[in-house]
């Protein structure tokens, strides 16, 4: 044993060792009661970054944060260790430069030999990396607590048996459970009930094997409210790899999935122009498939209000066909009260609603109680229709937020339909119909005339073409106006339509102008006459257009399938014939085709050939007949006429080609032709010293609608050193009616360039006293008609001498032409006549035979 001093010393040795390695390995402080820092060693100094000279006059506070300094714990905490017990445990203190340390601390009271304690001791260690480590881990958790809650997903954690072991506030918000209301239930059992046990199963292997899941199916919550949800589930296996948990989320999907699913369906059946009740059809297929707790239906709006049902493929079509027709109002059921109110209607009880009393014994007997009709709307607010919900019982489920997305998609693309069907209608309108009339036009009218052949060829039968013309129908635009010409049309096509609806299959068209076509099916032809009688008496009814009475008459022309033609194209082509052949013979006739006019046609198409060639070759020629002042015997002019040798038809006669010159277009040429010739035929008459006064031409109502024929006019007299009182333009009285804005303004520059104008022909056509005062004619040329009956007919004389006073009041000259006897010719000298032109005086003759009979002197008669 060693002695007590020893012993003594000895344990003072070990007590420094170990204060030199606390002092080595750890921050060591010593405070005062009051707080005082009364010792602090190099670890706590560097730790705390405190400056050697500044630690005496630094309390234990000034290291502490200030809110933990303010609150009663930490007065707790100091009085204890006041009183004498210990404090252990992790702290955070505040650096001198304004930074935070955290300390693994022991405070420790110091007493004195009487147990009183004298001060504090303090022994700590940095923690400060794990301690921020610790509060970012802590953070993170916190971020991901408040994410998984806040966010709109439900998420849910189940065990490897598929129980629910967590879900956050977004599931109970989206599902309505709450996590004790649903923990260690299966997730996919308790929300796809209709599923099959193969979907489970194949969920779970894939998640057992490691592999996330993705999945899009209906579920339903709480409160049998269904939602179209993405389902991802993502495994948590454990070190060993075995699956522990699954982290599953939900995303609503419903307002996408059912605009995905419809919108692709609908659009790519209107994409292939499928019929519009066919897509109607499969939306409503595809809306009871997703929620087969509804039945719907899909009715039309016409122009007139009235319901015209459309698609409800699970309701009996004897319901549907009640509907037919219906006009809406604000007590037609849910769907006529909707679109009458243009807003959504629910009826949630149809045995008790007023909206249903006249119709809940049409729907009750179904099965169905509640009805719930959303009106579809064009963008510009017009309803087109109403999309319906019926229910078989009226819970919580009629009308839901699941059914309301359902119904805003299904409205859109119903509208869109409707819209789309209404613009096809609208190009076929524009593309096969007549936009005035609304008869077929040219292009639907031969596709339904060919059908009808074949129909009649298959079954051995005969048809009829009517090619139907508007008698005076100019007359009618010129004396009254565009407007009441096309009402006429309007009248006549549906006197037309008419005709047809006692006829068995019969079609009809408009061609063009006031041309129309008709084709009636088996018949012989006795009893197309008859119908072509009864069409005309429907068109000879009178008509009041702008306040006046018109009366109608129509020229047909009739082509029999199969003996005048066995395809549309030659029927209407020999129908047309038949029809000029009618109007030939007068107005409200008709004429069937024949051989003949074949063949006149034929020839008619031959003669227009020819005189287009002989108007290019320069092959027609001008002859000139005289005109003799009746007083004094002189030349006072020449009318320049057209003739045609043709090398192989011969002689053509000018009442053959100038009609047709006029229906061909050709008069404009012609007359252009016949100036430059007469002007430079006059003209060289003036250079071989023979004296003619003047030359007469005649032009058609065409060539006053150039512009440009008063410079072709002036050209034409300079290029043949002639003046403008050298030429007489002669117009026929066609020019009266002729409604071109150009001949009016045309007609006025002539005559200020001092070119004569001449009427020809007065009193054969459209004669009329205000037009002679109108139009600055110089001269008036009395028909041969009138001179043809002067020696016999008593009125002709009367008519001949009142025209001459009125000319004469008037300033005007007149010529009385086809004067072929004398007693013409004295019977006209003796009313005063002027000037006479006929036979009696000379033919027309050709250049070189009037110069003879000039120098002949062959002027008297």
């Amino acid at each position: 044993m060693f002695p007590a001093n020893i012993r003594s010393e000895a344990n003072l040795q070990q007590q420094e060792t170990r204060f030199r390695a606390f002092d080595k390995a750890m921050a060591l402080a010593e405070f005062g009661l009051d707080g005082r820092l009364l010792y602090a060693n190099e670890n706590y100094l560097a730790l705390l970054k405190i400056v050697p000279q500044q630690s005496q006059a630094l309390l234990h506070e000034n290291l502490c944060p200030p809110a933990s300094v303010s609150s009663s714990a930490h007065a707790d905490m100091w009085a204890s260790l006041c009183a004498g017990k210990d404090f252990s445990g992790v702290v955070e203190r505040v650096c001198r430069d304004g930074s935070h340390c955290w300390l693994e601390a022991l405070y420790a009271p110091v007493r004195d030999e009487s147990g009183k304690v004298i001060h504090i001791v303090m022994l700590a260690s940095d923690v400060t990396q794990s301690r921020q480590r610790e509060l970012a881990q802590q953070e993170h958790l916190w971020r991901l607590s408040l994410v998984a809650d806040k966010t709109d997903a439900a998420i849910v954690i189940t065990n490897a048996n598929s129980r629910i072991v967590y879900n956050n506030d977004g599931f109970s918000r989206m599902f309505g459970w709450t996590l004790e209301e649903i923990a260690n239930q299966k997730l996919l059992e308790l929300l796809a009930q209709q599923a099959s046990s193969d979907f489970f199963h194949r969920i779970r292997s894939e998640l057992q094997a490691g592999r996330a899941v993705e999945v899009e199916e209906v579920v339903t919550g709480k409160e049998g409210r269904r939602y179209w949800v993405k389902l991802i589930c993502n495994p948590v296996m454990d070190e060993s790899g075995q699956w522990q948990y699954t982290v599953s989320v939900l995303a609503d999907i419903t307002r996408t999935k059912m605009h995905e699913v419809l919108n692709n369906r609908v659009l790519e059946a209107m994409a292939y122009d499928l019929p519009l009740l066919q897509v109607l059809e499969m939306v409503c297929e595809e809306v009871e498939r997703i929620a087969p707790d509804v039945c719907v239906s899909i009715l039309q709006i016409d122009d007139q209000g009235l319901l015209r049902p459309l698609a409800s493929p699970s309701l009996p079509s004897s319901y549907s066909s009640q509907l037919d027709g219906l006009a809406i109002g604000p007590q037609t059921g849910s769907c006529g009260t909707a679109a009458w109110r243009k807003q959504s209607v629910l009826v949630t009880d149809i045995a008790s609603d007023p909206l249903w009393a006249d119709f809940k014994h049409l729907i009750l007997p179904l099965g169905y109680k509640a009805c719930w009709s959303t009106p579809i709307m064009e963008k510009e607010g017009k309803v087109v229709g109403t999309f319906a919900f019926y229910y078989r019982d009226n819970g919580s489920h009629v009308a839901s937020r699941f059914h309301q997305q359902l119904v805003q998609a299904c409205t859109h693309l119903c509208a869109l339909a409707l819209e789309r069907e209404h613009t096809r209608l609208r190009i076929r309108q524009l593309a096969f119909y007549d936009a005035l009339t609304g008869l077929p036009n040219r292009r639907l009218l031969y596709s339904n005339a060919e059908q009808m052949l074949q129909a009649m060829r298959n079954k051995g039968q005969r048809a009829a073409v009517l090619f139907i013309n508007l008698d005076r129908f100019k007359h009618v635009n010129d004396s009254l106006g565009h407007p009441a010409g096309d009402e006429l049309l309007c009248v006549v096509s549906e006197r037309i339509k008419e005709i047809l609806r006692h006829c068995d299959g019969g079609t009809a068209g408009r061609l063009s102008g006031d041309e129309f076509v008709v084709v009636l099916p088996g018949n012989a032809r006795e009893h197309v006459s008859v119908a072509i009688e009864r069409l005309q008496a429907a068109l000879m009814q009178p008509q009041h257009l702008d306040g006046a009475e018109v009366e109608v008459s129509a020229s047909i022309g009739v082509a029999m399938y199969p003996q005048d033609g066995c395809d549309m194209e030659t029927l209407l082509y020999r129908a047309d014939m038949a029809m000029h052949q009618a109007k030939s013979a007068g107005r409200g006739r008709f004429s069937f085709f024949s051989s003949e006019m074949n063949r006149q046609a034929q020839e008619r198409l031959a003669l227009e050939n020819a005189l287009r060639q002989a108007l290019q070759e320069g092959s027609l020629h001008l002859h000139y007949q005289p005109q003799v002042e009746v007083h004094t015997g002189c030349l006072y002019g020449v009318e320049a006429l057209a003739r045609w040798h043709h090398p192989t038809l011969g002689n053509i006669s000018p009442a053959r080609f100038i009609p047709l010159a006029e229906e061909c277009d050709l008069m404009q040429i012609l007359g252009r032709w016949a100036l430059k010739e007469a002007c430079r035929q006059l003209g060289q008459w003036r250079a071989r010293g023979l004296a003619v006064p003047s030359v007469a031409v005649n032009l058609s109502p065409s060539n006053f609608h150039s512009l440009d024929l008063p410079d072709l006019l002036a050209e034409t007299l300079e290029h043949n050193a002639l003046q403008p009182s050298d030429l007489m333009l002669e117009l026929t009285e066609d020019i009266l009616l002729d409604t071109n804005s150009s001949t009016m303004k045309t007609i006025e520059k002539v005559h200020a360039q001092g070119i004569r104008l001449s009427m020809d022909d007065f009193g054969t056509g459209y004669s009329s006293l205000s037009y002679l005062r109108r139009l600055p004619i110089t001269e008036l040329k009395l028909d041969r008609s009138f001179v043809a009956d002067l020696e016999n007919d008593e009125a002709a004389r009367a008519l001949s001498s009142a025209i001459l006073g009125i000319c004469k009041s008037l300033s005007l000259t007149v010529v009385a032409e086809g004067v072929e006897t004398i007693g013409q010719k004295e019977t006209l000298r003796a009313q005063g006549y002027p000037v006479l032109q006929g036979y009696l005086f000379s033919k027309p003759l050709p250049p070189e035979d009037l110069e003879e009979w000039l120098r002949a002197g062959k002027l008297t008669a």
